[in-house]
C-alpha cells in the first residue's frame, strides 16, 4: 500500500491515493471506536443503493487506523462551484436533489439522530436551563427514521466526467428527521461564508421538498448547540450565536 499520494488533510485525518483505493489514515489518538463506526455506518449506506465509494477494508498502518474504499475520479460540487460561478444556482439544485435522494432512504441500524443530538446538547458549555430548554424542544420534534447524511455539503460531493455523483464520509450518517440535516448544511454554507448561497439553498430544498422554511428553521438553535462541541474557536462562536435564537417568524 503506497502513502505517498495525499489527496485531502482533515483535522485528524489524512487521505491518500494508491491506484484505484482511497486510503484514510486515522491519527494514532482517534477513537478505534470511531473508525469501526464509520466503517460501519459506510457499509450500512451502502446497502441503501446510494452511490457511494465501496469499502473495501479496514486495517491499521504504521499503528494507526486506515479505511480503504474506492477512488472516485472527478471534481468536488465545491471544486465546480468555484469553476463555474455562473452555474452556482444549477449547482446547489442538483445538491438539493441529490440530498433529497438521501432522505428517501432509511437505513434501520444507523444511530438515531435524536440520541446523537442529546447527548452532543449535553457535552456542550450550555448552561443547565439553556440545555434543559433545547433537549425539550429536541424532544418536541418529530420522530423519523429517514437517511440523514449529518454533514452534506458541496465538498462531499464527487461528480465523475459523465456527470456520476458520488457521496463522500459517512462519519456522522445517523437515521431521523431530515429538516434536521437541512439546518446543518444551511449553517455549513453560512460557516462557508456564503450567505446567499444558504438562502438559495433553503428555499430550494423547501420548495422542491414541500416542507414549510420555518419547520427547518426550528431545528436551526438545536443542530448550531449539537455541533458546537467541535470544530475551533471561530466555529463555535458562530454556533453560539444561533443557540440564542429561540423562533423565526
Amino acid at each position: 500500500m503506497k502513502l505517498d499520494r495525499v489527496i485531502a488533510v482533515r483535522n485528524n485525518k489524512t487521505v491518500y491515493r494508491d491506484g484505484d483505493r482511497a486510503i484514510k489514515v486515522f491519527n494514532a489518538e482517534y477513537s478505534k471506536a470511531d473508525v469501526l463506526n464509520e466503517a460501519l455506518n459506510q457499509a450500512r449506506i451502502e446497502e441503501t443503493g446510494l452511490n457511494i465509494p465501496k469499502i473495501l477494508e479496514v486495517t491499521m498502518i504504521d499503528g494507526k487506523w486506515a479505511i480503504v474504499s474506492e477512488f472516485i475520479k472527478g471534481k468536488t460540487l465545491a471544486q465546480l462551484m468555484e469553476e463555474n460561478p455562473d452555474k452556482k444556482e444549477e449547482y446547489i439544485e442538483f445538491l438539493v436533489d441529490l440530498q433529497m435522494s438521501v432522505h428517501a432512504k432509511t437505513a434501520p441500524l444507523l444511530n438515531k439522530l435524536k440520541d446523537k443530538m442529546n447527548r452532543k446538547i449535553s457535552q456542550t458549555e450550555l448552561d443547565a436551563t439553556t440545555r434543559y430548554d433545547l433537549h425539550t424542544r429536541l424532544e418536541s420534534m418529530p420522530k423519523h427514521n429517514k437517511v440523514c447524511h449529518g454533514d452534506f455539503n458541496p465538498s462531499n460531493i464527487i461528480v465523475t466526467d459523465d456527470g456520476t455523483p458520488y457521496i463522500l464520509d459517512w462519519s456522522h450518517a445517523t437515521q431521523g428527521n431530515a429538516s434536521a440535516d437541512v439546518a446543518r448544511t444551511y449553517l455549513l454554507f453560512w460557516l462557508n461564508g456564503d450567505i446567499n448561497g444558504a438562502e438559495f439553498y433553503l428555499n430550494t430544498f423547501c420548495k422542491k421538498s414541500d416542507t414549510a422554511k420555518q419547520y427547518v428553521q426550528k431545528w436551526m438553535p438545536i443542530v448550531a448547540a449539537s455541533q458546537s462541541v467541535k470544530g475551533n474557536e471561530r466555529e463555535r462562536e458562530f454556533l453560539m450565536s444561533w443557540v440564542g435564537v429561540v423562533d423565526y417568524q
